[in-house]
């Protein structure tokens, strides 16, 4: 795992910490867990819009085929 060191402003930094203490979890982590969301989150909503497309879609995708 890697480290980084990011610079926030002091009213960030206590918004951040009064939302771990609130959540009862550790600035630290507060922010992995809110960086691993942002970065997986568009693959999430591509994923479920293409199913949701194909399973829509299906019959026509049958006929085309044929």
């Amino acid at each position: 795992m890697t480290t980084i060191t990011i610079e926030l402003p002091s009213e960030r930094l206590k918004k951040l910490q009064e939302m771990a203490l609130k959540f009862g979890i550790s600035m630290e982590e507060l922010v992995r867990v809110s960086v691993e969301d942002m970065l997986t989150q568009p693959e999430e909503k591509f994923r479920t819009a293409a199913q949701y497309v194909l399973k829509k879609n299906t019959e026509l995708y049958k006929r085309l085929a044929a």
